[in-house]
């Protein structure tokens, strides 16, 4: 087995039940929310296949929504995040770092550019999944304020997991 098969195993291993017996309970002001288990989609290769990610996008969003109770909410967004990663990776790192096959992180892409890639793809997967909770726009302020809340929350949070891994040069 690879060593990034058993990374991207471990991180489903521990970020999907964290997600169901922590994070879920966490909610701050009754709007913020921390989503961390879409690390695991973040910090995917960006070498692995669409169908790859999507698989292991929607495995985990399904994982999530079988300890929280939500049906299908979390699949749908993980799916679309997964289908989403290498585009947006795109448009802050350029098509030659495909070759390198690393993960997306600060010592990869750079302070700046993970920063906004990271922010990017949160903000997708929170206004989704909001947006599928509610099913309609009919209060709209309540869906930004979670929307932007939650975005800020998990984005700290992610954040300071991946500053953990990261080692300077």
């Amino acid at each position: 087995m690879s060593k990034t098969a058993i990374i991207l195993t471990a991180l489903f291993l521990v970020l999907v039940p964290a997600q169901a017996v922590i994070f879920n309970n966490l909610v701050l002001f009754n709007v913020a929310l921390p989503l961390v288990f879409i690390y695991l989609i973040i910090s995917l290769p960006v070498t692995l296949s669409t169908n790859w990610s999507i698989t292991i996008g929607f495995a985990a969003g399904l994982a999530v929504d079988i300890f929280s109770d939500t049906p299908g909410m979390n699949a749908l967004a993980c799916t679309t995040l997964a289908f989403l990663r290498k585009p947006v990776y795109h448009l802050y790192m350029s098509y030659d770092d495909d070759l390198l096959g690393l993960r997306p992180g600060i010592s990869t892409m750079g302070w700046a550019a993970y920063f906004k890639y990271m922010l990017t793809m949160v903000f997708i997967y929170c206004l989704m999944v909001f947006s599928i909770e509610a099913f309609q726009f009919f209060n709209i302020k309540l869906l930004l304020e979670r929307t932007i809340f939650s975005t800020i929350f998990t984005f700290i949070i992610i954040y300071a997991i991946d500053s953990l891994s990261f080692k300077r040069s």
